[in-house]
């Protein structure tokens, strides 16, 4: 059993060494607490002023879409990434059908809970979508791709 843990502990601190990954740390010292399903994502230099709330650091969100007419259950259920800048901006892409769908979401102006987003793909598939969310890590819409599928989506945990 001791040895079983001293191994578990071993391979998961050079996981950790081999990875790059970081601690969020608050101004009094103390790590961030991110609900399950959120993954801060660092950035690499400081944001433009008055873009970004001090201490707030943009999380990547998942987005899950459900088949929402006949055309959309040929594919089924959807998955892909929001990234929240938490400026009322965010980057979205998303796989479909073989093809990498890649745009960002916009918070509305006068509401901050709604928003929409939009993507394409190389070949000329693109997707809009309406959503409004509950709060910065939580919401839900609907998605239309260009084929006329449409989607439920839900985005975070």
């Amino acid at each position: 059993m001791k040895r079983t843990i001293k191994l578990a502990v071993a391979l998961s601190l050079s996981t950790l060494a081999l990875s790059g990954c970081y601690i969020a740390v608050a101004p009094d010292g103390k790590p961030y607490a991110y609900p399950p399903g959120v993954v801060p994502v660092p950035t690499r230099s400081a944001p433009p002023a008055g873009s970004q709330a001090p201490g707030q650091l943009p999380i990547v969100l998942m987005a899950r879409l459900y088949p929402a007419n006949d055309v959309a259950t040929q594919t089924g259920v959807l998955t892909g990434t929001i990234t929240n800048m938490m400026t009322g901006k965010g980057r979205f892409e998303l796989n479909y059908k073989g093809e990498v769908l890649t745009g960002e979401a916009t918070r509305v102006a006068n509401d901050e809970r709604r928003g929409v987003a939009s993507a394409y793909s190389p070949s000329g598939a693109y997707m809009s979508c309406d959503y409004q969310m509950n709060n910065p890590r939580q919401g839900a819409g609907t998605c239309t791709f260009s084929n006329g599928a449409r989607y439920q989506v839900h985005i975070g945990s």
